[in-house]
């Protein structure tokens, strides 16, 4: 995937990852970058910054992101890259009372997003016989994320769905990459370690705690490459690789360590 000349959506756009991502596609000469954010105001400030565009939407509204995409193709086109990444954490587990709905919130968001997403984008794509899906899934997709099981269920099941696009429509011209970052300096880990989170801890103490700007590193490199994994912390594959191999072992240990 080469971003010179390219038009990229980017969900979640409005700070953090989303934010680097919108900044390193402009810096590495994309066409047209479409901020979009639930924040209007973030998102237009963004989109300055990077002579884009903004666009206020609910990824998790299927509506919503058919007309975005509707609105992106008129104005420009044709999209070249969907990166699928806004996301959220709940902190809670199966025995927490969950009033607000958490685990429906969080299968709307890092799961269904992904797919209103493919469903609008795709047609306009396979018709040219290109297009690029990056979706931003979670170290917790390919391992675990202690106190927060939304949050590994949803990040598997974005990890599991990446897979299926690339296996169902890569030998027709569409790349597909899912990005699984570990300890990333963004409110969705900093604020719950500043107030001593057990789930938080766990992810400082696994490798070091990267800067959104290296996570869009990551993903520049890997989308240059065809990747489909991409890993900007390298220690998470060799944990993957850990869990394939003896799992019983794994989840001792992640029983030792969290249990």
């Amino acid at each position: 995937m080469q971003i010179t000349d390219a038009v990229v959506v980017v969900t979640g756009g409005a700070s953090g990852i989303g934010a680097a991502l919108a900044r390193r596609f402009s810096a590495d000469g994309a066409r047209h970058v479409v901020v979009v954010d639930r924040e209007q105001a973030a998102a237009q400030s963004v989109a300055d910054e990077v002579g884009g565009t903004a666009e206020v939407v609910d990824v998790a509204d299927r509506a919503a992101v058919d007309a975005l995409v509707e609105r992106t193709l008129a104005r420009e086109g044709r999209i070249d890259l969907f990166c699928s990444n806004a996301g959220i954490a709940t902190g809670v587990g199966v025995e927490d009372e969950d009033p607000a709905d958490l685990w429906h919130r969080a299968f709307d968001v890092n799961v269904m997003a992904h797919v209103h997403a493919a469903r609008a984008v795709l047609p306009s794509m396979l018709e040219r016989g290109s297009g690029h899906l990056l979706n931003t899934a979670s170290a917790a997709g390919l391992l675990v994320s202690p106190n927060d099981a939304p949050y590994t269920a949803t990040k598997h099941a974005a990890v599991g769905l990446a897979e299926w696009l690339s296996v169902t429509y890569g030998g027709r011209g569409i790349g597909v990459s899912v990005l699984c970052p570990l300890g990333v300096a963004t409110p969705l880990l900093m604020g719950p370690l500043a107030e001593g989170e057990a789930g938080a801890k766990a992810v400082a103490a696994s490798g070091d705690i990267i800067t959104p700007e290296q996570v869009a590193d990551a993903v520049a490199e890997g989308l240059a490459a065809g990747r489909f994994l991409i890993l900007p912390h390298p220690q998470v594959g060799k944990f993957w690789s850990q869990k394939a191999s003896d799992p019983d072992r794994w989840l001792a240990s992640m029983q030792r360590a969290f249990g």
